[in-house]
């Protein structure tokens, strides 16, 4: 390779460290015991400038603040993001609830992806905690009683409504699915995706994400350490839905995950957060939405980010402190399909739910308000102890039972059905979804 290519090359893979002197070697010794390469390159000097030498010869030399603090920003023009999203969407009036959510769990987005990653090795050198299926996977540190958690999570939908609370939402689920597993988040990583920045109606949609990823991640303490851009992204000149990626990590003390699957029969099921919202507006980016209505409109869920942070600190002490069976995140299909995929993980396992609500069934079902959590346990006094605590509303919504998901809202069954019949269609759908494009 040329001097040009190893110094401007954008090939993945490839990473800069900068060691203490006379502690080299025990940088070696880790890439050693990965089987991973690793050269000196250099060393740093105070005078400020980046030379570089190829055999002997200097082949470039320029200030550093030049490259870094000097270098030229862009402040393109723009105006306020681009929507096409209604305000209203089509009326919510559900012929069979049960159908519904045997179609969102069929879905691309909902289904299993088991037919994927189990061709991977998902194992890390045996060190996988909690792997695919979980709200957050855990690896440990091998040697340490120390583990690292990662959730990663993106909304393209929520964010082509408001681009600002969109990407807070986005946070807001990383360090929740975190609080899942009793992990403490840390620090963050993005992925920013948009269509053509020269365009102002984009360019506008770049600035309130960012803005709003900014926002979220000070409020909960998770700073930004790397990530990358894309744009252009279009089609015919059509944009994609602004999606920023966010990739979040934590740390926890190594155990055994108390994961999102329910653990026996006759347990306690919890609702932390609430039931949801009564308005209707906010279904519009849910996966009910688009599964169901095939429809974009309205606004994203409203987030109260100091109560979404109590919530947080209240699942990952009861995690932790093993006073609940399971738990598990509402941001994605709502309570449906979350009481579901908690069957799923378990044998032969489900609900018998009754709730007491004036909300429209579409919305109690699945609606996807941030802050709420499932929780399966045998000792609720402790959970109700600690969520008052808090100044967390907690509210018993059923009971586990054997073989079927029946959830009822006072008198009027809403959903009844076989928790295999469920779990097939979760299942097996993806390899036809990808063996079927056109079904997507």
């Amino acid at each position: 390779m040329t001097p040009y290519e190893i110094m401007l090359s954008e090939s993945q893979e490839r990473m800069l460290l900068v060691a203490e002197k006379g502690r080299e070697s025990e940088l070696y010794d880790v890439f050693h015991k990965w089987g991973l390469d690793a050269a000196t390159i250099g060393v740093v000097t105070s005078d400020g400038m980046l030379r570089v030498r190829n055999a002997g010869e200097t082949v470039a030399e320029i200030s550093n603040r030049a490259l870094a603090d000097e270098a030229p920003r862009y402040n393109r023009p723009y105006t306020s993001p681009l929507r096409t999203a209604p305000e209203q969407g089509p009326p919510l009036q559900s012929l069979n609830l049960t159908a519904d959510l045997k179609r969102l769990l069929a879905s691309a987005d909902l289904c299993s992806k088991r037919w994927i990653w189990q061709q991977y090795d998902h194992q890390v050198r045996t060190n996988t905690v909690a792997g695919p299926g979980s709200d957050a996977a855990v690896v440990r540190i091998k040697g340490t009683q120390t583990s690292v958690a990662m959730s990663l999570d993106g909304n393209g939908r929520y964010c082509a409504l408001d681009p600002r609370e969109g990407t807070k939402l986005i946070v807001a689920e990383c360090c929740r699915n975190l609080s899942t597993v009793g992990a403490l988040p840390i620090a963050t990583t993005n992925n920013l995706n948009f269509g053509n920045p020269e365009r102002p109606e984009i360019m506008a949609q770049i600035v309130e994400s960012i803005e709003g990823l900014g926002e979220a991640c000070r409020f909960f303490d998770v700073p930004v350490t790397g990530g990358n851009v894309s744009l252009y992204n279009e089609t015919l000149g059509a944009p994609i839905l602004p999606t920023p990626v966010v990739g979040i990590v934590g740390t926890l003390p190594t155990a055994l995950p108390v994961g999102i699957g329910f653990k026996g029969e006759g347990h306690t099921l919890i609702l932390l957060g609430g039931i949801g919202t009564s308005d209707a507006g906010q279904m519009g980016g849910t996966q009910y939405a688009k599964v169901i209505h095939d429809s974009l409109w309205g606004r994203p869920p409203k987030l109260d980010m100091d109560y979404e942070k109590r919530v947080q600190g209240l699942v990952c002490e009861l995690v932790r402190s093993r006073a609940v069976e399971s738990a598990h995140d509402l941001g994605e299909g709502g309570l449906a399909v979350a009481l579901a995929e908690s069957c799923f993980s378990t044998d032969s396992l489900g609900v018998d739910v009754r709730l007491d609500s004036n909300l429209p069934p579409e919305i109690l079902l699945f609606h996807e308000a941030p802050s709420r959590i499932l929780l399966s346990t045998t000792s609720p006094e402790k959970i109700f102890a600690a969520a008052q605590e808090k100044g967390v509303e907690a509210v018993t919504i059923g009971v586990t039972l054997k073989s079927r998901v029946v959830i009822r809202n006072r008198e009027r069954v809403l959903v009844d059905s076989r928790v295999d019949e469920l779990e097939d269609l979760w299942a097996n759908s993806l390899e036809s979804l990808l063996r079927h494009p056109v079904l997507v």
